[in-house]
């Protein structure tokens, strides 16, 4: 007893025939590709339009970024202090901070820079 007959027979890639069957399936699967693209575009656009915004939720509220500016600032704390504070990671402290009005830190001084 034979197994079953495979459902497709080989394309000749070879003629021009047997290129431009091998290309449909591409095409479509571009222009599926497309459609697909257009249609989120066209979602996010909407949902915009809405009042809608996408994306993670911030992690710290404003009145606690607020307060974290304020005491990078004023060089009370240091960002790890700030981050245990608030119980994030130091690199959602940073991505809080004002980069325009951020006071930037000078290294520390070394015993050999000292001498």
């Amino acid at each position: 007893m034979e197994g079953p007959k495979p459902r497709f027979r080989h394309v000749d890639t070879s003629t021009m025939e047997g290129r431009a069957m091998f290309g449909m399936p591409s095409v479509l699967a571009e222009l599926q590709r497309e459609l697909i693209v257009a249609n989120t575009n066209g979602g996010l656009a909407s949902a915009r339009a809405r009042g809608r915004v996408g994306g993670r939720r911030p992690k710290l509220t404003s009145d606690q970024a607020e307060l974290a500016q304020q005491l990078y600032d004023a060089r009370e704390k240091t960002v790890q202090q700030i981050a245990d504070m608030f119980n994030v990671p130091r690199s959602t402290v940073y991505g809080h901070l004002d980069r325009e009005k951020t006071v930037p830190r000078q290294p520390k001084k070394t015993a050999a820079a000292k001498s």
